[in-house]
């Protein structure tokens, strides 16, 4: 009987993490076409291919389902694991070349972007008319600089920036490069490879950052 429990329990997880899952999914599409605004929660259950008041047994509102959208799209998966503990920041770490760090991090931002891109871009959106999704953006701003500023002094330790930069003005020049738009022109709409948006995001900040390069 125990055994038995634990399989069912075991088979009610998989089950809720399969609906949470394809919760999430419709409103990925949803929320990017027709929009944040314009689609209700009924919409997405019905995308979801569930009832809607399972959604709100899952999620409660609409703001906390696009706060998790953009939780998990950014991470890649819903596994409760913070972006500092992710294998690829310790990779970042155990290396010491401040250039091979930016590579490193090149080859993650353009993963995340190529994740991420609509739905940010849908947010950025909804962001200036819905005051909920202007507070999920606004977070994710200072999130993104906070862990900007966390790569800055991880670059400005290994000696090789630039010594008339503060790690403020470093956080400051990752903030601003990888800005999920500047994915969006150049590889969305320009249609550059990812391969050489990598190098473009590596050779742009070493030469603003790294000594010798400017």
């Amino acid at each position: 009987m125990v055994v038995k429990r634990r399989y069912e329990s075991s088979r009610r997880q998989e089950q809720a993490r399969q609906t949470r899952r394809a919760i999430l999914e419709a409103a990925g599409r949803l929320f990017v076409d027709p929009g944040y605004a314009a689609t209700p929660l009924t919409a997405v259950a019905v995308e979801a291919g569930v009832a809607v008041q399972t959604l709100y047994a899952v999620f409660g509102s609409k703001r906390q389902l696009l706060s998790q959208l953009v939780d998990v799209t950014l991470a890649g998966d819903d596994e409760p694991v913070a972006l500092p503990d992710r294998p690829f920041v310790a990779e970042i770490r155990a290396l010491a070349d401040p250039r091979a760090k930016l590579v490193r991090y090149a080859r993650h931002l353009a993963e995340v972007n190529a994740r991420q891109a609509q739905v940010m871009l849908a947010l950025a959106g909804a962001a200036t008319a819905d005051p909920d999704a202007a507070e999920i953006w606004r977070k994710n701003v200072d999130d993104r600089r906070r862990g900007m500023a966390m790569f800055a002094a991880e670059l400005v330790g290994t000696g090789g920036v630039r010594p008339d930069l503060s790690v403020d003005a470093v956080a400051d020049i990752l903030w601003v490069a990888q800005d999920v738009r500047n994915f969006d022109w150049l590889v969305r709409q320009r249609g550059w490879a990812i391969e050489q948006y990598q190098r473009w995001y590596v050779d742009t900040v070493s030469g603003a950052i790294i000594v010798g390069t400017e």
